[in-house]
């Protein structure tokens, strides 16, 4: 499945884009639009950059707080340093693993969450950034030949960006 995305700067050239590709014979289906009145981005589906980043986020945290439990458990084991002189020497060694947790949880928030923030999104972050300044981005799906065939009905409207997306990229 290949992609055309084209961003206007309002809805009347969404609107008009959407037509002359609806007089070239490319069904509705397989266009959208996206903006004020129409589709959000989460209804057509463009990935939130925050939410994967709490999704990835969280699937770290699985592994890296025991694991962090574990390592700061160890480490005070091991070392004898006692970090907490307060605490006795079974306590000592649990609350080096809570310490190790911690930072096991610290790193699944920054390294997964921020990984994810600025490198999961791909370009739906720019398209949303774009959506909230109140642009419109018309969407064709379909074969290769189907988007060919919406660039070359599209370019001369001039669009702000016109974007193609293949499926053998991903």
């Amino acid at each position: 499945m290949d992609y055309l995305v084209a961003v206007v700067s309002d809805r009347i050239k969404a609107e008009k884009a959407y037509t002359a590709l609806e007089k070239a014979g490319i069904p509705t289906s397989q266009m959208s639009i996206l903006g004020k009145g129409y589709k959000t981005a989460d209804e057509f589906g463009l990935i939130d950059p925050g939410q994967q980043a709490k999704k990835r986020a969280m699937l770290m945290a699985i592994w890296l707080v025991p694991f962090g439990f574990a390592g700061g458990y160890m480490f005070d084991l091991v070392t004898g340093v006692n970090s907490f002189d307060w605490a006795a020497e079974p306590w000592n060694h649990i609350l080096g693993g809570f310490a190790g947790a911690i930072g096991g949880a610290m790193g699944s928030v920054f390294v997964g969450g921020g990984v994810a923030l600025s490198a999961g999104s791909g370009d739906a972050l720019p398209y949303r950034n774009r959506l909230n300044a109140g642009k419109y981005i018309v969407i064709v799906q379909g074969a290769t030949s189907l988007k060919n065939k919406a660039t070359s009905i599209l370019r001369p409207l001039n669009p702000e960006n016109l974007q193609g997306y293949s499926s053998e990229n991903y």
